[in-house]
């Protein structure tokens, strides 16, 4: 299906794939079938229904996150003979009801490879660029932003600072952390989402109205991270610079986890063998199997614990401090990105 539901909606041709075409998608960026972001409106639910049942279609699967879920329910509630399933996939790995999401893994390889190459020239630029911001994807969920903290190897690594949405922290607090770390370090590396509140609930450095607002109510603002690296400068009088990887960070290939491909196409032939036995109204999700080696099953969840909800960071999972995260996220993430980050030098 072309385009996601807009594209059925708008008559976009059904397409079919050989083996070959298959084989090949694994290795290709972005959404090869395109995607769309479209909130149904009322009797969009019963014309897919219906165009479904034109193309003789029993199974309808619909791959995304919550706001997918949200769709794919609509669908089930208004044709009772249609197998309706959700196949999870979001870097910003906020989905209810999994371990974790296809696509995030990908994306925290890169934010957390990245931000140690970030580290190597901001710490050998120090004499001239000591601090970095470095902006990360992830809405209003700390995932993505939080895998950076795996590029640390040892006390003292960067990035020396991880700011998450779920702890929102003042600018003035945020200020005296950065001057803190370059006071002890000489350089300091800062890592935070494309969101990071501040505890008035507003956006650092928003002002006024969004920029954009999408058709799920998602608002998107102006880059807190250039806002925050003007503001340091003027604190530090040190020069300051802002990174911001925007859409690169989901669909870098030279950055694919060999572990988040492999569960994609897990997750994806589980939801074809469910549909095949009936099941409908679910979610395939990814279940962590206890014991000292990582290893997942695949389970499923109903659509409704999974529509529009959002699964935020847990408190365990981000030190007191609300400026890094702890071991126990490390040891959830890791097993994520694939194998081990290149090493490098450091004299």
């Amino acid at each position: 299906m072309r385009y996601g539901v807009l594209g059925l909606l708008q008559g976009a041709p059904l397409v079919d794939l050989s083996e070959v075409a298959l084989d090949l998608l694994k290795h290709t960026p972005s959404a090869a079938l395109g995607s769309c972001r479209y909130k149904l409106q009322l009797g969009d639910a019963a014309r897919i229904a219906d165009a479904l049942r034109t193309e003789r279609a029993d199974t309808f699967v619909y791959i995304g996150g919550n706001d997918s879920a949200d769709t794919a329910q609509q669908i089930a509630e208004v044709d009772n003979q249609l197998r309706v399933l959700s196949v999870p996939k979001t870097i910003d790995n906020d989905l209810a009801g999994t371990d974790h999401c296809p696509g995030y893994g990908s994306a925290a390889r890169f934010v957390a490879q990245t931000t140690r190459e970030t580290a190597q020239d901001t710490r050998a630029m120090r004499a001239t660029d000591p601090i970095r911001l470095i902006e990360v994807m992830g809405r209003h969920a700390g995932w993505l932003p939080g895998a950076a903290w795996l590029a640390r190897q040892r006390d003292g690594d960067a990035p020396h600072l991880v700011y998450v949405p779920e702890r929102p922290r003042s600018i003035e607090a945020i200020t005296d952390d950065v001057r803190a770390a370059y006071g002890e370090y000489g350089w300091c590396v800062i890592v935070l989402c494309e969101n990071q509140p501040t505890p008035d609930g507003n956006v650092i450095g928003a002002i006024g109205e969004p920029r954009w607002v999408d058709a799920f109510g998602h608002a998107y603002f102006d880059s807190p991270a250039q806002w925050l690296a003007r503001h340091l400068q003027e604190q530090l009088n040190v020069r300051v610079r802002f990174d911001k990887p925007g859409t690169i960070q989901r669909m870098a290939t030279a950055y694919v986890s060999g572990t988040d491909r492999n569960e994609a196409e897990l997750v994806g032939r589980e939801a074809v063998r469910l549909a095949a036995s009936g099941t409908t109204r679910m979610m395939v999700s990814l279940v962590r199997r206890a014991g000292p080696t990582y290893e997942v099953e695949t389970g499923e969840v109903s659509l409704e614990v999974v529509a529009n909800q959002q699964r935020l960071l847990p408190d365990e999972f981000v030190n007191p401090e609300g400026n890094g995260l702890t071991a126990a996220f490390t040891a959830y993430a890791e097993p994520l990105i694939g194998e081990p980050l290149p090493e490098f030098l450091s004299l």
